[in-house]
């Protein structure tokens, strides 16, 4: 779809849902991304954050029973890891692998990297690549940096550098792009096509938005709200062939009544024909090898401008 020039994405115009394909003629693309960070502010990660209510039973009792659900319902997720949460908890995700899931990098302490020289991110992402590699026994494929909070045009706590950084560092994809329903190319270059992709992200299948903002207990939580959105946009992704991803929080999600919203939501999954339950990794492959950039990006001028307030 065309977007702003050096904007969020690129000019990319989108496939068609005709266009778009899965292996062994798979209707749907069905992705878990499950985020290990705990909630931090700019600067990342601190060890205030980690001592949390939240963040101890996201990691013990929140993340054990948010496993035991993805294996009965045999759900192969992306676990989105910063660098400082692998060295910490290593055995933890050193086992997440035997369950068939994949580890993604996200960010060397979940900071907003927009907020660093380009020399100093290059330093911590070799570094977070190097830890997760260590701890994870492979070296990850993908980054993820979710949207900022307070800019409504973001593509996520990225800076000018951030994508060329992950393509010299040899990066396969970006776990969270906004600008379309199914995987796209990131554009960092327009005249020399220079780009990574990206994969689908939005708030509105992101747990945290409906069971974290505002907390627990004030009443106001909204969970049969986030439910709704995953079942009506699963089912709209699924009659179109497209894709569909939902991002969830051990600390938010793994409550009991939660979790009984989620396997609820996974039941209803399990019903619909031809889902492919896919890793981010394995979502990426066949996609840039089924429509690689040197064929299928398709780029055009950009019909926006920029908007006052924007932070990208």
């Amino acid at each position: 779809m065309p977007w702003k020039d050096n904007y969020t994405i690129s000019d990319e115009k989108s496939l068609t849902d005709t266009d778009v394909s899965w292996p062994d003629q798979r209707r749907c693309c069905f992705r878990v991304v499950v985020d290990l960070s705990p909630p931090s502010g700019p600067d990342g990660i601190k060890p205030a954050d980690l001592a949390t209510p939240d963040a101890y039973y996201g990691m013990h009792g929140g993340l054990d029973a948010l496993c035991a659900v993805l294996k009965r319902y045999r759900i192969k997720a992306t676990f989105a890891v910063p660098a400082t949460i692998a060295e910490i908890y290593a055995g933890k995700i050193r086992a997440l692998p035997d369950e068939g899931h994949e580890i993604a990098a996200h960010g060397f302490k979940h900071e907003d990297v927009s907020r660093l020289d380009r020399n100093e991110e290059q330093v911590r992402l070799v570094r977070t690549t190097e830890i997760i590699t260590s701890v994870a026994g492979s070296r990850p494929a993908g980054w993820f940096s979710l949207p900022r909070q307070s800019d409504k045009f973001a593509g996520g706590a990225v800076s000018a550098a951030t994508m060329d950084l992950l393509i010299d560092g040899g990066y396969a994809y970006f776990g969270n792009g906004l600008a379309d329903d199914a995987p796209h190319y990131w554009v960092s270059d327009f005249p020399s096509r220079r780009a990574i992709l990206a994969l689908p992200y939005y708030y509105h299948f992101d747990d945290q938005f409906f069971l974290l903002f505002p907390r627990k207990g004030t009443g106001l939580e909204n969970p049969n709200s986030l439910f709704r959105n995953w079942k009506a946009e699963l089912d709209a992704q699924h009659m179109r062939g497209r894709h569909f991803s939902m991002v969830l929080h051990p600390y938010a999600i793994a409550w009991p009544n939660r979790l009984h919203l989620l396997e609820q939501f996974l039941d209803h999954a399990a019903h619909l024909p031809d889902l492919w339950n896919a890793t981010s990794v394995e979502c990426a492959r066949h996609w840039t090898a089924t429509f690689p950039a040197a064929t299928h990006l398709k780029l055009e001028a950009s019909i926006w401008r920029d908007y006052p307030g924007s932070l990208s």
